[in-house]
């Protein structure tokens, strides 16, 4: 077999692949049927942990007053102390709706070294809470007013369930190549593969994606308490895999949550890739949870480096038949984040797509070498696994 046939070969098996593998995603993305609500509606503890202003912070915030949730509902808000810039729009929204809801303002102060801010606001929630079941939502997701009916159903329809968690999909239309970077990641890349991993088993993983989760007080008892999560840079993943590690579940909801982002410029994406891989590695323990991440990788890189070989080899018909799987690949990736309902990337900013595949070798290097994330307006040292570098003290109190 000649080297120009060889190459060929190549060519088609990527592309083949590729095709099959986006196949398989889109099928995942299929809407589910709701889930039966319990008949008694426990009382709940939405916990909202808030530090700096995120895009559309006023709706985000409105929204924690709108939802069909039948039972008790208390909302807490958490910031680290009374100087954050988001303290007057929550001030505004509860005196608005302050007939119809019970919420409050809690300041957790600033986290202890070894742990996240979100963690620690999360604990200090949990504290004051006195909800039968406890919810914790990120600042920068609107979910809608079924969300957490949906929430507690899907908990409460599996006894065995510790902890139950609702995708998240961006549903803006992308303005920027840092917002079309941002909604590729998460709607073409991540999302649809945890929903693909979740549909295989049922609707549960090994893990918890944390924007908006609810969880059993006896399951946090199980696991030793919010503080077992010390010392980790993706606190919710490790709760999710604590409870995966007593026998608990951590259930997926048939209802979406949007994510709010947008004008995002280079260098704020640029951080976000290399925070989300840093994530990755410690968040997805194993080859199990990422497989089909490197596979698709995988795809690309042999298209692309088989289209180079073809063209510096005088073919470049077989070039382009390589070119082909590795386009497969990329283009999969926008094609998916329709299908979930992600506003549309123009021509103008689908070149972002082969981009993002392109340069994720250098942001893996960049997590391996520079051992630390910006999130948040904090910024974390990690050691080689992805972890936080700064060691807890164990002479303080939890």
């Amino acid at each position: 077999m000649s080297v120009a046939m060889l190459l060929t070969a190549v060519g088609a098996t990527v592309a083949v692949a590729a095709a099959f593998i986006h196949w398989r995603l889109a099928a995942a993305l299929a809407p589910r049927e709701a889930l039966p609500s319990p008949a008694v509606f426990p009382s709940i503890t939405v916990i909202r942990p808030i530090r700096g202003l995120d895009v559309g912070a006023a709706e985000n915030i409105r929204a924690a007053f709108v939802n069909d949730y039948p039972g008790e509902i208390e909302i807490l808000f958490v910031f680290d102390d009374d100087t954050e810039l988001a303290l007057p729009l929550v001030r505004a929204a509860i005196e608005t709706n302050a007939a119809s809801a019970d919420a409050r303002i809690l300041f957790a102060g600033h986290p202890r070294p070894g742990r996240t801010g979100k963690l620690n606001a999360m604990i200090a929630g949990l504290r004051a809470a006195r909800g039968e079941l406890v919810a914790f939502v990120d600042s920068d997701t609107r979910p809608g007013p079924h969300a957490l009916t949906a929430l507690v159903d899907t908990l409460l329809s599996d006894p065995g369930a510790g902890a139950a968690f609702a995708p998240v999909v961006a549903t803006s239309t992308p303005q920027t190549a840092g917002d079309t970077g941002y909604v590729l990641l998460l709607n073409g890349l991540y999302g649809p593969e945890a929903a693909f991993a979740a549909k295989r088993k049922d609707w549960e993983l090994p893990f918890i994606m944390g924007q908006f989760m609810i969880f059993r007080r006896s399951a946090i008892a199980a696991i030793g308490g919010l503080e077992c999560a010390d010392g980790q840079l993706v606190d919710d993943m490790y709760l999710g895999a604590r409870l995966h590690a007593v026998g608990l579940r951590n259930r997926v909801s048939p209802e979406a949550v949007p994510i709010i982002e947008g004008g995002l410029g280079l260098r704020e994406f640029w951080q976000m890739y290399v925070r989300w891989i840093a994530f990755s590695r410690t968040g997805l323990a194993g080859l199990s949870a990422k497989w089909l991440s490197v596979a698709r990788g995988a795809l690309f890189w042999i298209g692309f480096l088989a289209a180079i070989a073809a063209s510096l080899l005088g073919h470049p018909l077989v070039a382009a038949v390589n070119l082909v799987g590795a386009a497969i690949v990329s283009a999969s990736a926008i094609e998916l984040h329709h299908a979930l309902g992600g506003g549309r990337v123009t021509a103008r900013l689908a070149w972002v797509s082969f981009m993002l595949l392109l340069v994720a070798p250098v942001v893996l290097f960049v997590t391996y070498s520079h051992r630390e994330v910006s999130w948040r307006g904090r910024t974390y040292r990690l050691n080689a696994e992805s972890r936080l570098a700064e060691e807890r003290d164990p002479t303080l109190a939890a």
